[in-house]
């Protein structure tokens, strides 16, 4: 089991690096150059950013969740631990605070898609870009709770 917490500036670094590599195991259909223009964009905001973050008896951490109001803006999950319930404990800890949650998963991230059917998401609609611009289409999902 993971512990759930508030993310620190000194949890910078360790959570750039886990966004990273789940990235990487997730998001093959990202083209090389928006890859790295989105990861000079994460660099800058997800240190500061206000996380929830599973952290192992070490406090080392497994996975981390955004929600700005009640829109989850991010959920990622170390790859060498996906599928251990992480991305579960966090969402249920964050959607009886939150209500009907609502977020996005990129179409081609189909490890995804799944997750948050199975969570009981429901889709809402769709588009052909992302909230950038780029042309990765984007599945508009709510949690009906």
């Amino acid at each position: 089991m993971y512990t759930l917490r508030r993310s620190r500036p000194e949890d910078g670094p360790a959570l750039v690096d886990l966004w990273r590599r789940s990235v990487d195991a997730t998001h093959h259909f990202l083209d090389a150059e928006d890859r790295k223009a989105i990861d000079a964009e994460v660099c800058g905001f997800l240190p500061h950013a206000p996380l929830t973050i599973a952290v192992d008896e070490n406090d080392h951490p497994y996975g981390f969740m955004l929600i700005d109001g009640t829109h989850m803006e991010a959920l990622f999950i170390d790859p060498d631990v996906r599928g251990n319930g992480i991305g579960r404990q966090l969402l249920q800890q964050g959607l009886p605070l939150h209500g009907s949650l609502t977020t996005d998963v990129n179409m081609q991230n189909s490890q995804a898609v799944g997750f948050y059917q199975r969570m009981g998401f429901v889709e809402t609609g769709r588009s052909e870009k992302d909230s950038q611009g780029r042309p990765y289409p984007l599945i508009h999902l709510r949690y009906p709770g």
